[in-house]
C-alpha cells in the first residue's frame, strides 16, 4: 500500500433495473421463502454479503426483511438466506428502504443471531483488503469473524442483556485507571520515544517504525508495546496488537495484564479452540474490553473508538495469512490506520523493507537508540569469516562448529545457557548418494527423501513413502549420506561434544517458550529459540550460509532478521554475552556485527528500486494451465507500464493426478501509482472468467516476494 496514497475505494456493484427511470417498487417476499409474512415497517431491505468463495457472487445480494425480524436484522448479524436453491449463510450489511431489484425479493430465513459480528468499520476493511488483494470480500470476512459458537453467542446475549437491565452506571470495564506501575520508562532510551507515548497519551495518532533495543536488564520489546497500549487505553482509546506467533503472544501478554489489567485485555489466537477465541471476540465486539491481542487475525479485531494499531516483527512470514487472498497483516493494519486515523507502531529488532519504506515515504517517523546507547546494551558479535579468526583458524569456512565457536561455547556454560541457532528442524531433512552427491530422490514421485532419526528409514518429502531398496538413479549406488542437519542431529553432537552439559532442542511441534538460567545447550530453530532467565551467556548462530544461500529475494533480509532476533536474547557485552555468527555474507553478517537494520533495509530497498522488485514495486502472480493463464491474461487488458514475466512451467510442483496439465505463472509487476486499477482489473477478471467457465481456474495472489 502507498502510505501517501488512501485507500482504493471498494466497489459496491449493484443489482441494476432493467426498467430505466421508473420509481423502484417496494420489495414483496418471495413466495418461496416465508409465505406471505409482511415486510418490515422500515427499512425493509437488507443487503447481504453471502459466505461464498465463488469470485462472481462477491458483492452484496437484497433480500426482504420479513416484520418478525424487522428488529434482530441488523447491519452485522449473520442470516440465512436462500440462493440458487440452496440456503447459505451470509452477513447483514446494511438495511435499506428500497432496492433497484424490480422482481420479488426472497425473504431472510433466518437470524442466527441478534449479535451483530461484523462491525461497519470492518466490513469495510475486509473491502478495502478484498481491493487491494485481489480477492474476495468473503474471503477476508472468513479471516475477520471467527467460526460461530452457538452456546457462547447466547451466554453473550445473556450477559449484554443482564448490563443493560442494570443501567448505564454499571462499569464497563472500560475505566482508564491503570492497575500497575506503568512501562512508560522503557521508552527512555529512544530519540523521540518518550514524544511518541506522550501524543498516544493525549489521544494523538503518531505512526512510527521503532528498532527496538537488544539485551536490555530492565525491559524489552513487550515492555515497549504495553507502554503503547497502556498509553493509548489510559487515553480513552482502543488498541490492537498483532504478533508472530503464539510464543510472543504469551509474552505480550503478560507485559499488557501488568500494564492496564488483565480483565481489560482479550487475546485471539486459532490454537486457544474456537471456544475460547469466539468468546474473546465476542467480549470485544460487544464493548466490553478494548484492547486485544493476538496473531494475524486479530487485525480486524473490533475494538470500538480505535485508537492504536500495533505490530511486532513485521518482517515474519507467519503474519502473511495461509488462505486466499493471503494477506499481510502489516497491510491490514496500514489499511485500518488510514481508514480510521488511529496510530501505527510497527515494532522489532530488524526492520523490514517494508516498513523502512513508510518512513522514507513520511508516513512513519522513524523512533531509534541513540548509538551510544544501542552499544551499551548489544552483546559482543564474532563472525568467523572475519580476517583475524581466518587467520586463526583456516579450515573454519567449512567446518560446521568452527573452534571459535566452540571456545566461545565452552567459555560461556560456565556462566550460564548458550543458544545455538540452527537453520532446519528434524534430523536429516535432505540425503544425496554417497558416491556421486546427487540429491536422493523417491523412486514413486521424484520428492526428496530424508531421515526423521538416527536410525530411521529414509522417507520421502511429498509422497511419505518409505524408501526400502534405494538406489541412486545416476550411478545406482545404494549407500546415501547426510546433506543437510537438522536441530536434532546437532543436538545429538554437541551432546557428545559437551557430555556433562544438558542439551535442550526446540524446534518443529516441540517449541519450548523458556528455558532457566542455569548452563545448558539449546538447540533452536529460528523463531523457536526459548527466553532464557536472565539472558543467554552467548549465541551461535550457524548454517547462516546454508539460510543465506537460499534462492530466494529475502534471503539475505529474512536471515538478518532471525539473527538479530537471537542475539537480542542474549546478554549484553559489558555481562559477558557474545554472539559467534558462521557466515561469510559481507553484507549482512556486517550489519549483524554494527548492529545496524536500519542501514541493511535502506541497501535494500535501494536494490529493489533499481531493480524493480517489490516493495519498490507491487506484484501479483497468476498460476494455473497454461492456456488458462494465457487467455486470463489477454482478458486483463493491462494499463500500461505493467512488467509481465512468463508464463513458465512450475519445475518444483508436487506430481498431480494424471493427465493433468501442468501450472505454469505468470508474474506481474507494477507500481503504487497504477496499483488499484491493476487489482480492480484481477478482481473483474476472475469474475468473468468464473460466471462464464471460459476456462480452468487460475490462481491470483497479489505481493508474492515469497515466491520470487
Amino acid at each position: 500500500m502507498d502510505p501517501e496514497e488512501p485507500p482504493a475505494a471498494a466497489e459496491a456493484p449493484r443489482q441494476l433495473s432493467l426498467l430505466s427511470g421508473f420509481p423502484p417498487r417496494p420489495p414483496r417476499p418471495d413466495a418461496k421463502g416465508v409465505g406471505a409474512a409482511l415486510p418490515a415497517e422500515h427499512d425493509p431491505v437488507a443487503r447481504v454479503l453471502l459466505d461464498t468463495h465463488v469470485p462472481h457472487l462477491d458483492r452484496p445480494f437484497d433480500y426482504a426483511v420479513p416484520a418478525e425480524l424487522a428488529a434482530t436484522a441488523v447491519p452485522g448479524v449473520r442470516v440465512k438466506v436462500g440462493f440458487g436453491g440452496q440456503v447459505l449463510t451470509g452477513f447483514v450489511l446494511e438495511r435499506a428502504a428500497d432496492s433497484e431489484v424490480m422482481t420479488r425479493l426472497q425473504p431472510l430465513r433466518r437470524v442466527l443471531s441478534p449479535l451483530p459480528v461484523l462491525a461497519p468499520e470492518i466490513a469495510r476493511l475486509a473491502e478495502d483488503v478484498a481491493a487491494r488483494s485481489a480477492g474476495t470480500v468473503a474471503d477476508v470476512v472468513r479471516v475477520a469473524v471467527p467460526p460461530r459458537v452457538a452456546r457462547v453467542e447466547k451466554e453473550v446475549e445473556r450477559e449484554v442483556e443482564q448490563r443493560l437491565a442494570e443501567g448505564p452506571d454499571r462499569s464497563t470495564g472500560l475505566s482508564p485507571q491503570a492497575p500497575g506501575p506503568s512501562h512508560d520508562a522503557a521508552w527512555a532510551d529512544y530519540a523521540g520515544g518518550p514524544a511518541v507515548l506522550a501524543e498516544l497519551g493525549a489521544g494523538g495518532a503518531p505512526r512510527a517504525v521503532v528498532e527496538v533495543l537488544p539485551s536490555h536488564p530492565a525491559h524489552d520489546w513487550t515492555d515497549v508495546l504495553a507502554a503503547a497500549v497502556g498509553a493509548a487505553w489510559r487515553a480513552g482509546r482502543g488498541a490492537v496488537a498483532v504478533v508472530p506467533d503464539q510464543k510472543a503472544l504469551a509474552r505480550l501478554e503478560r507485559a499488557v495484564a501488568a500494564e492496564i489489567g488483565a480483565e481489560h485485555l482479550v487475546r485471539l489466537h486459532a490454537e486457544d479452540g474456537p471456544t475460547p477465541r469466539y468468546r474473546a471476540f465476542l467480549a470485544a465486539a460487544t464493548g466490553q474490553v478494548r484492547v486485544v491481542l493476538g496473531t494475524r487475525s486479530a487485525a480486524y479485531a473490533p475494538v470500538d473508538d480505535l485508537g492504536l494499531v500495533c505490530c511486532w516483527d513485521d518482517g515474519d512470514e507467519n503474519l502473511v495469512e495461509q488462505r486466499a487472498p493471503y494477506q499481510h497483516a502489516r497491510d491490514v493494519l496500514l489499511l485500518r490506520a488510514e481508514r480510521t486515523g488511529c496510530a501505527a507502531l510497527f515494532a522489532g529488532h530488524a526492520v523490514s523493507p517494508e516498513a523502512l519504506r513508510l518512513v522514507v515515504s513520511g508516513w512513519a517517523r522513524r523512533v531509534a537508540p541513540p548509538r551510544n546507547v544501542l552499544r551499551t546494551h548489544m552483546p559482543r558479535i564474532v563472525s568467523t569469516a572475519d580476517s583475524y579468526h581466518a587467520a586463526r583458524d583456516p579450515l573454519a569456512s567449512r567446518a560446521r562448529l568452527p573452534e571459535t565457536a566452540f571456545r566461545a561455547a565452552r567459555e560461556a556454560l560456565a556462566r550460564g545457557p548458550v543458544l545455538v541457532q540452527v537453520a532446519r528442524a528434524g534430523y536429516a531433512p535432505h540425503l544425496a548418494c554417497e558416491r556421486c552427491r546427487e540429491p536422493a530422490r523417491c523412486a514413486h514421485c521424484e520428492g526428496p527423501l530424508g531421515v526423521v532419526s538416527r536410525r530411521g528409514v529414509p522417507r520421502c518429502g511429498w509422497c511419505g513413502r518409505s524408501a526400502h531398496g534405494w538406489a541412486c538413479a545416476a550411478c545406482g549406488s545404494p549407500r546415501m549420506r547426510l546433506v543437510t542437519v537438522g536441530a536434532l542431529r546437532t543436538a545429538e553432537e554437541l551432546g557428545r561434544a559437551f557430555p556433562q552439559v544438558p542439551v535442550v532442542a526446540s524446534s518443529g511441534e516441540t517449541v519450548r517458550a523458556t528455558v532457566p538460567g542455569t548452563p545448558a545447550l539449546v538447540v533452536a530453530t529460528p523463531g523457536a529459540e526459548p527466553v532464557a532467565e536472565g539472558g543467554y551467556a552467548a549465541a551461535l548462530l550457524l548454517d547462516g550460509n546454508l539460510m543465506l544461500m537460499r534462492p530466494a529475494l529475502r534471503a539475505a533480509e529474512q536471515t538478518l532478521r532471525r539473527w538479530f532476533n537471537a542475539a537480542a536474547l542474549v546478554r549484553r557485552a559489558r555481562d559477558g554475552g557474545v554472539v559467534v555468527v558462521t557466515a561469510e555474507h559481507e553484507s549482512a553478517v556486517g550489519a549483524l556485527v554494527r548492529w545496524d537494520p536500519a542501514g541493511h533495509a535502506e541497501r535494500e530497498l535501494a536494490e529493489r528500486q533499481a531493480l524493480g522488485l517489490p516493495p519498490a514495486v507491487r506484484s501479483a502472480a497468476l498460476t494455473g494451465p497454461a492456456a488458462a493463464v494465457a487467455a486470463f491474461l489477454a482478458a486483463l487488458e493491462l494499463p500500461p507500464g505493467v512488467r509481465v514475466i512468463g508464463p513458465t512451467p512450475l519445475e518444483d510442483h508436487e506430481p498431480g493426478p494424471a493427465g493433468e496439465p501442468a501450472p505454469h505463472r505468470v508474474l506481474l509487476f507494477f507500481g503504487y501509482g497504477t496499483a488499484a486499477e491493476v487489482t480492480r482489473r484481477l478482481r473483474a477478471a476472475r469474475a468473468e472468467a468464473s460466471a462464464l467457465r471460459k476456462h480452468a481456474p487460475v490462481h491470483v495472489r497479489c505481493d508474492v516476494t515469497d515466491l520470487l
